[in-house]
């Protein structure tokens, strides 16, 4: 028995029913499209009104500057996206971060000789409020971050490093792999690290181990204290530039090798 094919008529009132819903859907879609834009554009309205009505503390308070970037990201609203326009005009975010950005390449160039471009978030910041005096604005590590992430634009010389909850932010063009990453956190603590702490805590080879460490110390990133109790040491001077001279004296770092 053989199956009865489909005629030409039945053929084409089914393309025409898909046709219709097609179109039918595209209506809705559209729609939808509209009504979207609708309310983000009253949102985006009621944004600007609220920006102009509390522009004092968004240029004063970091965290009420952090709640407004909040803001502003819920809806796709980048206030730092152009130098021009009403952001800039009404609250001169754009020239805040830009300006920020300057005070933070002056601080990591003053230090790049010691530090070999890695500096922690904490002690920039400390460095860039320092710099900025009393009659200024203030700023948060939250602004840093931002201006660091605009920063990023002049090239992959400028980035962050998680290390222990907080930053590394690294202001040199140096290729920093995973592994590079790991050794970085792992001495976080401490301010340095030696190859069988690196060979216990994260399993690897001396080779390996070693291979990351020769790196660090090429691109100035770390120093070699082949005179510790034990085996040297590898410190970082990003890191242990905080740990305060109580652990690390001055005959000590003498006998440091950059």
């Amino acid at each position: 028995m053989h199956r009865r094919g489909v005629g030409a008529g039945a053929i084409a009132k089914k393309k025409l029913a898909e046709a219709k819903y097609k179109e039918r859907g595209t209506v809705l879609a559209e729609d939808q499209i509209v009504q979207m834009s609708k309310q983000l554009e009253t949102f985006k309205s009621n944004l600007e009104e609220f920006a102009s009505k509390h522009k004092q503390e968004i240029r004063k308070d970091p965290q009420f500057r952090v709640q407004f970037q909040e803001m502003c990201a819920t809806i796709g609203v980048d206030p730092l996206a152009s130098g021009k326009g009403f952001w800039s005009e009404m609250l001169g975010v754009g020239d805040f971060y830009y300006e920020l950005g300057v005070q933070i390449i002056e601080v990591c160039l003053a230090l790049k000789h010691r530090n070999g471009g890695l500096i922690t978030l904490d002690e920039l910041h400390q460095r860039v409020l320092k710099g900025r005096g009393k009659y200024v604005q203030d700023v948060s590590q939250d602004d840093l971050v931002r201006a660091i992430k605009k920063l990023k634009v002049m090239g992959n010389g400028f980035g962050m490093i998680p290390v222990g909850g907080s930053y590394l932010v690294q202001s040199v063009p140096a290729e920093l792999n995973m592994d590079h990453t790991v050794v970085l956190q792992l001495a976080e603590k401490k301010g340095y690290v030696t190859v069988s702490e690196i060979r216990d805590g994260l399993k690897w080879e001396k080779e390996r181990a070693c291979h990351v460490l020769d790196h660090l110390l090429k691109e100035g990133l770390a120093w070699l204290d082949s005179q510790a109790t034990g085996e040297a040491h590898y410190w970082l001077p990003a890191l242990f530039s905080e740990l305060t001279s109580r652990d690390v004296t001055p005959e000590e770092a003498n006998q440091m090798t950059p």
